[in-house]
């Protein structure tokens, strides 16, 4: 239930604050003062979609905030505490901000959270009932989803079930089909897979190896100047002529021996000698090094040179085919081999589809009748219920049909097509409500289905925007006074134009416009006593002072208060 709603530079309404509370809450107004706000406001809490030309002029935004109670161990608190807010002793804060640049912000009991949160919490406390609903209730889908909740939780259930089955028969159907249509596709491409194995299993390439191959080629290709090279400064470094001095290990041992013979004379010549005995042994590793270099100098470079260079070729091949990596082409003896147990599985996977196809459709078809027998019977209870609802709202010659035909083909909720049927006056033809139905009496057709499926799927909050739309006289009377037996079980709000809606109501609010230069504001008060009676009066009349509409409209709140 709301408690209460602020609202602060939305549309007309520069700052209003709306008490709430339980029961029926009539909001009235002029025309042009700003009533449908309160609707737009509760709009943007539901999580509906912000429209910044809903933003009062000149001001940098709008902002709405409502506090409603709630279970507080119910799912709407339990959907609260998973985005992060707090439900305080039952109560429930919901705030919304749209700035003139388009953003928009929505705090769910104290937290940050994104607007789809509020549209989940919003499904669960308020249904909003205004003009274009009366549109949507023409149409079939709006029809039989009116039905289903008036099958309650079995249907539900019911409907569960059948969809469940529906959804796995149509992505087995469709699996079955893909095998099927591209069998002989599917087979080239097994094909194809499995020769591709053969060709990469047997080149068995290694990861790196093309890398390897690379720099081994490089090698044997300049195998004759790597040989000269190393050769020369193999010489250089230790020669085998007799005159030792010719080479750096010589000359190095030449040079330190000429600086022990004197280096008893100055100590510091010692860390000299250290360091040419150790690039005495430096050059010698060296050597040695070059020396086994030149030994793995194969002198049949040409040979190998050409093997390498096949093999090379060889994993460029894989490589083109299968990369754009060697690694990319090792790693398909994986995949391939994976994709290929899949289609070698053909055959036996369309065995097991088909078998699942066949169960799933006799499930689907079983309980696609086991709903028609359920919507058909219920369909046959609403009716009843419905048309004595029609009957007290000044329509007592009016029927109301609701047919379960059979669709051709199978859906997702099921196999039948559900259409609503309104016969004005006994003996005329029943008009689908689609085609011929007025405003008037969609909105009471709208309210007689509400009342009825209060009673077996309870809604905590009901919004009406102008439902008596098209309705006066004793027909409104009729209006308000279901709309207090709504309010019985759910609270019940209404923006209208009829005192005799009004009248019902036990909590009555004003949408008052002012006037401040150019700039048009409105505001909200809440009305008792004389000024309600003055606004009834204003509702009938035009005149809130006129002495016919005051004394009309304390005739209708005493026929409301006699009422209830």
């Amino acid at each position: 239930m709301i408690e209460e709603i602020s609202i602060r530079d939305l549309g007309v309404i520069a700052q209003a604050h709306l008490p709430l509370g339980a029961g029926f809450t009539a909001v009235t107004g002029e025309t042009g003062a700003g009533k449908t706000m309160v609707v737009s406001a509760l709009g943007l809490l539901l999580g509906s979609r912000a429209d910044t030309g809903a933003i009062r002029s000149g001001a940098d935004g709008a902002a709405v905030e409502g506090r409603w109670l709630v279970d507080a161990d119910g799912p709407v608190a339990d959907r609260v505490r998973d985005a992060g807010g707090e439900v305080d002793d039952g109560e429930l804060i919901l705030s919304r901000s749209v700035s003139a640049e388009g953003r928009s912000r929505a705090t769910v009991g104290g937290r940050s959270a994104p607007v789809g949160v509020l549209s989940e919490i919003g499904e669960q406390l308020v249904v909003v009932h205004g003009q274009s609903d009366q549109v949507r209730l023409r149409s079939a889908t709006a029809q039989r989803e009116a039905l289903d909740r008036f099958g309650g939780p079995d249907l539900a259930r019911l409907i569960d079930e059948y969809s469940t089955h529906f959804r796995q028969w149509q992505v087995s159907q469709g699996e079955l089909d893909v095998l099927i249509a591209e069998g002989d596709s599917r087979e080239r491409e097994a094909m194809e897979v499995r020769a591709a194995l053969v060709e990469i299993e047997e080149v068995a390439p290694e990861r790196g190896e093309d890398l390897a191959l690379a720099e081994r080629a490089d090698v044997l290709s300049n195998l004759e100047g790597l040989r000269f090279a190393a050769a020369q400064a193999h010489g250089l470094l230790s020669s085998d002529a007799a005159d030792d001095t010719t080479d750096a290990i010589g000359l190095l041992g030449a040079a330190r021996r000429e600086l022990e013979r004197v280096a008893h004379h100055d100590a510091s010549l010692a860390p000299v000698i250290e360091a040419l005995t150790a690039a005495s042994a430096a050059v010698s590793d060296a050597s040695t090094s070059l020396a086994s270099y030149l030994a793995s100098l194969d002198a049949d470079g040409a040979r190998e040179l050409e093997a390498v260079n096949e093999r090379r070729a060889l994993i460029a091949s894989i490589v083109r085919q299968y990369g754009p990596t060697l690694d990319d082409a090792i790693d398909f003896l994986d995949t391939g081999s994976a994709r290929l147990l899949e289609l070698d599985n053909d055959s036996s996977r369309i065995d097991q589809l088909r078998a699942s196809v066949d169960r799933d459709r006799e499930r689907v078809i079983a309980l696609a009748d086991d709903l028609t027998q359920r919507r058909t019977a219920a369909a046959a209870s609403l009716s009843t219920q419905v048309t004595d609802e029609l009957a007290a709202l000044a329509m007592p010659d009016s029927t109301l049909t609701i047919r379960v035909e059979d669709r051709p083909d199978y859906a997702l909720t099921g196999k039948d097509q559900v259409e609503f049927l309104l016969t004005p006056h006994p003996g005329a033809e029943p008009r689908p409500l689609g085609r011929g139905a007025s405003g008037g009496e969609l909105s009471r057709v709208m309210l007689a289905i509400e009342v009825v499926l209060a009673g077996v799927d309870p809604v905590p909050t009901f919004v009406f925007d102008e439902i008596d739309a098209g309705v006066g006289g004793a027909s409104a009377i009729e209006v308000g006074r279901r709309l207090a037996r709504l309010s019985a079980s759910s609270q019940v709000i209404v923006v209208t134009h009829l005192a005799q809606v009004a009248a019902f109501a036990t909590n009555h609010l004003r949408v008052t416009k002012d006037r401040d230069g150019a700039v048009t504001a409105s505001s909200v008060e809440q009305l008792s006593g004389e000024e309600r009676l003055s606004e009834m009066a204003r509702l009938l009349s035009g005149l809130p002072d006129s002495e016919s509409g005051l004394a009309h409209a304390r005739e209708l709140l005493e026929l409301s208060s006699s009422a209830s």
